[in-house]
């Protein structure tokens, strides 16, 4: 979508890929001080059962206003996209989740912002906000920050008001209320960053933790663990790559079949053993775990209620 440009209108590159980085981008494209002149996404990946090809979220919105696209399978040692990227002559390059390093050679086209999702030092790396709700943590942020080779180490622009985790939080519902947060903070503050208003803030490095880029097999429940940190671990899991563990059963139809839990809380007054499920007023428990949702090997997901109801037989069985 081609805007006229205004006196204070600054052209942007906008890099991003899921749902995350969707309002962001949409936010700019609605606010006549910018001018987006280029998107850059992750290319089109085959998701799902039937492994399709389907576009990135921020895709679908660049494709809806007719933005000028490229998909790179790399960034670093590709001249062309540098190139191309020269040529649009950005005042301003913005990244909201784009899911790859951005390599010296880029960082040097010109100024590069990044929509961060924690208040940083804490929680740099690629997944801040599944960081958030494994640590228990109550409340988290969004930081804007200047890029630099230093992985989430740039001077800080702006940081906002703090978002609420709520009990039933999970990556996915938490990422949806910080992306809305993440494009307002955007919105408000690169206009004043762009003008020489705002003078960036060095982080303290003392300060800082990192996170790690979770992996398929980072989503294996772990039963030793506490209850409360079984209950995160499901919740920060979801909606990638999901909890999950392996039921053991005599019924060959169902036999070490994968169960995924996908969300549950904590319930302070029950006395079940640890690791026990059962089922109370109709609902799963397991131990003081809920399981509000679940999904076995092959099947939908449905609730918790629904699973016991369908396999009875796992009243009694302990995880191990």
């Amino acid at each position: 979508m081609k805007k006229l440009m205004t006196p204070t209108s600054y052209k942007v590159i906008f890099m991003g890929t899921p749902e995350f980085a969707v309002p962001s981008l949409d936010g700019l494209i609605h606010d006549e001080r910018f001018e987006i002149v280029g998107v850059v996404t992750q290319p089109d990946r085959p998701r799902g059962r039937g492994q399709k090809m389907q576009m990135s979220p921020v895709r679908e919105i660049a494709q809806k206003y007719s933005l000028r696209t490229f998909q790179p399978e790399k960034v670093k040692n590709n001249p062309e996209l540098i190139t191309d990227i020269k040529t649009l002559s950005p005042d301003i390059i913005v990244v909201a989740a784009y899911g790859k390093i951005l390599p010296q050679e880029f960082l040097d086209i010109g100024k590069i912002v990044n929509i961060h999702g924690s208040f940083l030092p804490k929680y740099r790396g690629a997944s801040p906000i599944a960081a958030a709700i494994l640590n228990g943590e109550q409340q988290t942020g969004i930081t804007l920050m200047e890029m630099t080779l230093g992985m989430d180490e740039g001077p800080i622009i702006a940081m906002s008001d703090p978002v609420d985790i709520d009990r039933l939080d999970t990556t996915k519902s938490l990422s949806g209320k910080m992306s809305q947060v993440g494009a307002k903070l955007l919105i408000n503050k690169l206009p004043d960053y762009l003008a020489g208003k705002i003078s960036p803030a060095p982080q303290d490095d003392t300060q800082a933790t990192y996170t790690k880029l979770i992996k398929k097999e980072d989503g294996q429940i772990d039963w030793g663990i506490s209850e409360i940190e079984i209950v995160r671990h499901i919740m920060a899991m979801n909606p990638w790559p999901s909890a999950y563990t392996r039921l053991s059963l005599g019924d060959a139809r169902d036999s070490s079949k994968l169960l995924k839990l996908l969300e549950a809380e904590y319930i302070e007054s029950s006395d079940i053993p640890k690791n026990t499920v059962a089922q109370v007023g109709g609902e799963m428990m397991i131990g003081h775990i809920r399981i509000l949702r679940v999904q076995l090997e092959g099947r939908s997901a449905m609730s918790g209620s629904e699973f016991i109801r369908g396999y009875p037989g796992m009243i009694g069985y302990v995880f191990a």
